[in-house]
């Protein structure tokens, strides 16, 4: 930070901010805040009575697991920076060189993605006719792509379209059902039917309007929104080794020593003490004099009201549908604008076995479930094959994910139906025999924006309305990506934005 990054102590003058929300982009928003203004008061209301949001790690049997996400890109540079600022870049652990590959079920078994197919880009039609994943006429169909003309609309402004109706009309639907469905639609844990692709993976918009062909447009090095994504989520595919790609580029995923958690401990260690308010709830967001701002609230364990407080800026990084009921009087039609992102609801089942329960060894990071084969989960995950420090000499851990827009009733099954409903699709596939030696459940209600069609467009809108609103910006998943690297940036942002609005006495500036 050079000097003219802080403001001067003249035109601050202890100016006070309040940052709504205790996850990662909330506590990233605070950390810049205090970077940008030292002497500023900050205060951080978190309704739970733990920061990190879906960053929770947990510990037992001599290993660290997660509850949530598990890794983060570093081709997207914000959340590895954060962590050298931090002084967290000695704890930071690269996914092991061995067995780094994708595997999808296909007709009940796994089998390897197709050497050189990442995301939804085929490179490679050897790979592709190699594999047992499509039949003949699927592979022919895929390897027939750069036949395929062009959208009408591909050269609009604005254009976009369904994952499902991209991946359909240019690879053809076995290779979307078998192999694209489960890669992204289970990534974001969506219905690729109205998953944008424009907001995830523009760079597939921009291949068939430049190229004309996903086999013809030159790869890009920077991941999408999905890539991240999927480090977010499932954390399944990879790169195997000296091969072609797979699923995506893991080599570049990495994680922390003793678990994610370390992240936003790591945040409220470098704030000040008595910065964050746990269970603080904030009821109401009211205008108050020249750009400032009223926040009023309730103690969520007990209910009882908190003292009324002033704040000359707001930062607000809460769920899309939270920051609506917050700006309902304020601004109706910024909040009806926010409630049209919806959310999904995902549960992780983490099961732990011993290795002689295994009849085979596993085979990869994970796998994921396209939708046609019937099953309940959506993708599963191995901790020990794909970080150190992930596993015991007594239990070899695995992640199971379940739920997501497709299947909305299996965040309210009991933790002993969803345990049951894992070992049932799993169990099978990877040869285990008998009963796991620990479980537990981690429900994620509404934690998943989704980014429909047209979802750039409504980012857009919002946006532009919150950049009319003085000294107040939004942060979070909700908008511009929902991996970890994507909400640090999205904090970063709305703490620049702030603290420049403050500094010019505009009370505008760049939106959230």
């Amino acid at each position: 930070m050079t000097p003219s990054d802080a403001l001067s102590s003249a035109a601050a003058d202890c100016p006070r901010f309040a940052v709504v929300g205790g996850g990662i982009s909330g506590l990233s928003a605070a950390h810049r805040l205090r970077e940008l203004a030292p002497r500023c008061r900050l205060e951080v209301w978190e309704a739970s009575g733990r920061l990190g949001g879906p960053l929770d790690t947990g510990s037992d049997h001599g290993f660290w697991w997660e509850r949530g996400a598990d890794s983060f890109t570093t081709k997207l540079p914000a959340a590895r920076q954060l962590c050298e600022r931090l002084g967290l870049d000695g704890a930071v652990l690269p996914t092991q060189p061995r067995q780094r590959r994708a595997l999808v079920v296909c007709r009940g078994r796994l089998a390897p993605v197709p050497e050189g197919f990442v995301l939804m880009r085929p490179q490679q039609a050897a790979g592709i006719l190699r594999s047992s994943v499509l039949s003949v006429r699927g592979k022919l169909r895929l390897l027939c792509e750069p036949l395929v003309p062009r959208h009408a609309g591909a050269g609009l402004p604005g254009h976009d379209e369904s994952v499902a109706s991209f991946a359909t009309r240019r690879l053809g639907r076995e290779a979307f059902e078998r192999l694209v469905q489960p890669l992204l639609g289970g990534i974001y844990v969506a219905d690729a039917s109205r998953l944008s692709l424009a907001a995830t993976m523009p760079e597939f918009l921009h291949a068939e309007r430049d190229y004309g062909s996903l086999w013809r447009a030159p790869v890009q090095e920077s991941p999408g929104v999905a890539a991240e994504a999927a480090a977010a989520r499932a954390n399944v595919a990879s790169e195997p080794d000296g091969g072609a790609a797979q699923g995506a580029r893991y080599h570049a995923f990495v994680t922390l020593k003793e678990g994610l958690s370390m992240l936003p401990a790591a945040l409220e260690a470098a704030l000040p003490a008595g910065t964050v308010r746990r269970h603080a709830a904030v009821r109401s967001i009211e205008r108050c004099g020249a750009g400032g701002w009223l926040l009023a609230g309730v103690d969520s364990r007990t209910r009882a009201p908190l003292d009324e407080a002033r704040y000359d800026g707001v930062v607000l990084a809460t769920p899309a549908p939270q920051a609506a009921a917050l700006l309902d009087k304020t601004d109706p039609q910024t909040a009806q604008l926010l409630r049209r992102i919806e959310y999904a609801s995902s549960v992780v089942v983490n099961l732990g076995y011993e290795p002689r329960q295994f009849s085979r060894p596993l085979g990869g990071f994970g796998f994921v479930v396209p939708e046609i084969e019937g099953l309940t989960i959506v993708a599963a995950s191995f901790p020990s094959i794909k970080f150190a420090y992930r596993s015991s000499a007594e239990l070899t851990p695995i992640r199971v994910f379940l739920g997501g827009a497709k299947q909305p009733e299996t965040i309210a099954w009991s933790d002993a139906r969803l345990i049951e409903a894992a070992r049932r699709d799993l169990e099978p596939l990877v040869g285990i025999q008998g009963d796991p030696q620990t479980a537990e459940v981690a429900r994620w209600p509404e934690s998943m924006p989704q980014y429909h069609v047209g979802h750039v467009q409504l980012v857009d809108a919002i946006e532009q309305r919150i950049g009319c609103l003085p000294r107040l910006r939004l942060a979070g998943n909700a908008y511009r990506g929902v991996g970890i690297p994507q909400c640090v940036e999205s904090g970063w942002r709305a703490a620049e934005a702030l603290a420049e609005a403050f500094r010019d006495g505009s009370g505008s500036g760049a939106a959230a």
